[in-house]
Order: structure tokens, then sequence, then C-alpha cells
């Protein structure tokens, strides 16, 4: 059985549960306390993953961290979601490789700062963080009007990592993505419909924390 070493806030860990869930693989949740500092102790660096991050997903005697990573271990291990032939594939990379950069990082990082670091958000860096995800958001919803899925008219692991943190509720970002863009909400309400699908806080350990203030 699967070990997702993994805690309920990271959108991160939510992408590889997903992909678990829709595999309907069984699978072992490992609590992490990210909020107590376990991922930034010697020990959690020394013993579990030395970048000091999560998630990290244990598949025997195979130990592997980054989502990205993760994501394409299983589409390949399980032969489903990878994209069909060479030319879908490329294109599951690139928007991997788009949603690390742009799309997860500054959401995810606005929601952070918004509802659950202790320190009160700059609203100058607020800002910055709402144009720059603002803008990726755009482009994808843009690219779903033409599109099903991420890449062609069936979901990858392309998308499993582009949603892993738009399932969390609006009063963690205050910021409604379905209302603001409604090509990603038709594809979100298309991802619910996977069977296996469950909801980050159904799914991965941990107590869902309420936002600690308003950016």
């Amino acid at each position: 059985m699967y070990k997702l070493h993994s805690f309920c806030q990271s959108g991160n860990c939510y992408k590889v549960a997903v992909m678990l869930d829709v595999l309907g693989q069984p699978w072992e949740p490992v609590f992490i306390d990210f909020f107590h500092g376990q991922t930034r102790s010697a020990e959690y660096r020394e013993t579990v993953n030395e970048q000091g991050e999560a998630p990290v997903l244990d598949d025997g005697g195979l130990r592997l961290t980054q989502s990205g990573v993760i994501l394409t271990h299983l589409a390949r291990k399980h032969g489903r979601f990878g994209g069909d032939g060479e030319a879908q594939q490329r294109e599951v990379l690139r928007w991997l490789l788009y949603d690390n950069h742009k799309f997860t990082s500054y959401f995810a990082t606005y929601r952070f700062m918004y509802s659950l670091a202790d320190a009160a958000p700059n609203p100058v860096v607020m800002d910055f963080l709402r144009a720059r995800f603002e803008a990726a958001f755009g482009i994808v919803d843009k690219h779903l009007q033409q599109s099903a899925f991420m890449v062609g008219d069936a979901p990858t692991i392309a998308d499993f990592s582009m949603c892993g943190y738009l399932f969390y509720p609006v009063e963690e970002t205050g910021y409604d993505v379905r209302a603001k863009h409604p090509a990603i909400g038709k594809w979100l309400a298309s991802i619910e419909q996977l069977p296996g699908w469950r909801g980050p806080y159904e799914c991965l350990p941990g107590e869902r924390m309420e936002p600690r203030r308003r950016g």
C-alpha cells in the first residue's frame, strides 16, 4: 500500500491524494505536522525529505518527492492519466511546469499569507501575488474554453496538478475562482465527478484550521 506523508492544508499533497483516489489505489496517510515545524527539523530532512517539503510518497522501497515527479511516476506505473502518445505527453509536461512555476505557486503563497501565516500579510506583496495568479488563471480559463481538460478530452496528471489548491474553501483566500473564471469552474466540476474524487479535507490527515486573518 502507498503511504503519503502529507497534511490537509497542502494543495501539493492534495495533488497526489486525488490522483491516488481516482486511480482507485489504497493509500495510507502519514501526518506531517507542518505548522509545528516538522518539515524544518533536522530529523525530517535526514530521514524523510532532504528538501524539507511535502508531499512524500512511499511506494514499497521507493521514496519520491515533488508532486510532479510523483504524479508522473504513478501515471507511468498504472498506465493512466499520462497523456496518449508523445504529443499529449509533451503537453502534459508543459502544463505541469507552468503549474509549478505560476499557476499554483502564486495562488498557494497568497492563500498561505492570507489565512494561514502567523504574521499579517504585506498589502503590496498581496497585490503583487494577486496580479500574478489572476493573469495565470486568465490564461488557463481561456485554454479551458476550448478544451474539456488541460490536455484533450480526458483528465491527465496536468489536471490533478493544477487543481491542487482550487478545492479549498473561498474564505481561505477571499477569491472565488469559479465565479471569476467560469471555464475553470466547469473544469473543476468535471474533476469532482470523477470516480473516487474527494476534497482535501476529506482525504488528507490533520485538522482544518480557521483562517487566521484577512488579507
